[in-house]
């Protein structure tokens, strides 16, 4: 007897066994139990998902007779009457295949249209199946158009397409259309679990994954490639075999890349792509890895709960997502996404894989997998806070308050202002909250540490929030941010002029000679560019009244009025969120209602 392969032995027989399209077997189930049967249906999708396994399937249950040869139509066809065999079988005289894709003139289209005004010759239903409808031609479809709209009662149609765009709308209005999706990787292996325990074969899960993910949403093709497997291991899936026949890339390989990455280490960097070359492995599913890799981070750090830590591909996630910025993932995901279509186009595959790594450290700026920290200076807490009166938090203009947990019935709890969005000062800014005020407020705004730095705790929500960059106070900065200040305020310096200024840290001011001489330092090189250091100049020459030349250098900075007025958005920022979470209605309404809390993010200031 010969091998029947694993796609044609496991072809689903009726809509209980259909895998991964609940949405179309509902509809098509409801309306054969109900009766309201259309007479043209458009199944569209990918290859593999089961648009000729459907058709069959629809076939069977209109022209079922049931076991006693009584039955009707039905949503579940029995599969041992005349019918419900001979369709398996293809054999079956009222039911008719045609591929469009070697029958598309109109010459060959016409035959079977004449057949149409035949009645059925042992089925309740004559079914026409055209694959592939797309590929007839025009006149083809103009010469069914008649027949597709008004078909005896007896004829129903069922066309099939992998490409929807390319059939007219004429033929598309004609038919109820059903678009089946491409498998979930997981629905897939559980299926592949599910024919491999049925043949009494053994597989590792990590080769039921790596066959999955191969399968590209095509459950043919996973069974397909899933043969290929049993004969390559010789009975068995074992996960470094199938990834050798799969010419798949080990996460890890994509773990160290992305390790070397946050390192800005080039040398590892290289001599993994180095060891890649060495194995033969493909460059665009390292890309491909990677990639993946970088989208469970990005999860990791938006939402940790999402990931499924059972998965050693997620666990290794967690553990690499604290090692870049959110910003800096995203970019190397765009990075490995759009690498893997100039793979092409590079000399070779092995340096276009080089260039794409390499323009990813270039763009991966060294220390991005710490976490910065606010910090106000302590020994200087009246010129961090502006010494604000006390006030009650309902005093605080509001705007909405957000608490998840309550009853629907409370109509319009009192409510809670934004967060920082312009410069502006808030409206209590100037309100004087007494000494103990101030140093519970930077208590709550800011964490200082010299041992270590972290994200700051969401004094309402109980959440970490992302932290401020570091202020580390200096003697001129005082001095440097006031005349910044003052330029801005009367506009004397505005645009590239203006962002030069507020990025900059002032290292000295000698004044003792007839000219000035002021030296600046700035991190960013963009605005170091000669012509904006003259404005800027000359801007200070007007403003000071004085003989004054500008020296700007590189280096990093710790203390600018940039980072000063983020230091005290933060600060007030948190200033809010305490007394929001502080006033006697908010903390009433929360214990009314147990489990009642103040949605993250809600609480801002004006």
């Amino acid at each position: 007897m010969s091998y029947l392969v694993l796609a044609r032995k496991y072809r689903p027989r009726s809509f209980d066994a259909l895998v991964g399209q609940e949405h179309v077997v509902q509809a098509l189930a409801n309306a054969l139990t109900q009766g309201r049967l259309h007479h043209a249906y458009l199944f569209t999708g990918t290859r593999g998902v089961g648009k000729t396994t459907v058709s069959r399937i629809l076939a069977k249950s209109l022209n079922c007779t049931g076991a006693d040869g009584q039955g009707g139509i039905t949503a579940s066809p029995c599969g041992v009457c005349n019918a419900c065999r001979d369709i398996d079988a293809g054999r079956f005289v009222d039911y008719i295949e045609l591929d469009a894709a070697s029958n598309r003139t109109v010459e060959e289209i016409t035959p079977l249209l004449d057949q149409a005004v035949y009645k059925p010759v042992v089925g309740r239903f004559k079914v026409y199946l055209i694959d592939e409808v797309h590929m007839l031609s025009n006149t083809a479809f103009n010469a069914m158009l008649k027949t597709l709209e008004e078909p005896p009662e007896y004829l129903k149609f069922v066309l099939a397409t992998t490409d929807p765009q390319k059939v007219p709308a004429t033929v598309l209005s004609r038919c109820l259309q059903f678009n089946l999706r491409p498998m979930g990787a997981r629905t897939v292996q559980e299926h592949l679990a599910h024919v491999l325990a049925a043949e009494g074969i053994s597989a590792e899960a990590g080769a039921l994954r790596l066959l999955a993910r191969a399968a590209r949403g095509s459950m043919r093709d996973a069974l397909s490639v899933t043969d290929q497997a049993i004969a390559f291991g010789g009975g068995e899936l074992v996960e470094s075999a199938v990834r050798d026949m799969l010419g798949a890339v080990d996460r890890s390989h994509a773990i160290r890349l992305i390790e070397a990455l946050a390192a800005c280490d080039g040398r590892a960097l290289l001599a993994e792509a180095d060891a890649l070359r060495v194995l033969g492995l493909s460059a665009a599913g390292t890309l491909e890895e990677m990639a993946d890799l970088l989208q469970q981070m990005a999860v990791a750090q938006a939402v940790p709960d999402a990931l499924d830590t059972s998965e050693p591909d997620a666990l290794a996630a967690s553990r690499l997502a604290p090692c870049l910025a959110a910003d800096v993932i995203q970019l190397l995901y765009s990075m490995a996404l759009h690498g893997r279509g100039e793979l092409s186009l590079a000399p070779d595959e092995h340096s276009g894989l080089v260039m794409v790594l390499l323009r990813m450290l270039a763009f991966c700026p060294p220390g991005s997998q710490t976490t910065r920290e606010l910090a106000l200076p302590r020994e200087k807490p009246a010129a961090a806070v502006a010494a604000p009166n006390r006030v009650s938090a309902l005093e605080v203009p509001v705007q909405r308050l957000a608490v998840t947990g309550a009853p629907a019935a409370v109509a319009r709890p009192p409510t809670v202002a934004v967060r920082v969005a312009e410069r502006t000062p808030p409206p209590w800014v100037d309100a004087d909250l007494g000494d103990e005020g101030v140093v519970e407020a930077l208590e709550c705004a800011t964490s200082v540490s010299d041992a270590a730095q972290g994200p700051v705790r969401d004094v309402a929500s109980g959440v970490e929030a992302p932290a401020s960059p570091a202020v580390i106070p200096t003697a001129l900065g005082d001095r440097w941010a006031d005349v910044v200040d003052a330029m801005v305020r009367v506009g004397s310096i505005t645009a590239m002029v203006r962002e030069l200024a507020q990025q900059s840290q002032c290292l000295s001011m000698d004044e003792d000679t007839s000219r000035a001489v002021w030296v600046l330092q700035v991190d960013r090189e963009t605005l170091r560019a000669r012509a904006q250091c003259d404005k800027l100049e000359a801007a200070l020459r007007q403003h000071l009244g004085t003989d004054l030349r500008l020296d700007v250098r590189a280096g990093t900075v710790v203390d600018t009025p940039a980072l000063r007025n983020t230091a005290e958005r933060e600060r007030r920022q948190r200033q809010a969120e305490k007394i929001i979470h502080d006033d006697a209605a908010v903390r009433s309404l929360m214990d009314q209602y147990p489990g009642a809390r103040i949605v993250p993010g809600s609480v801002k200031y004006q």
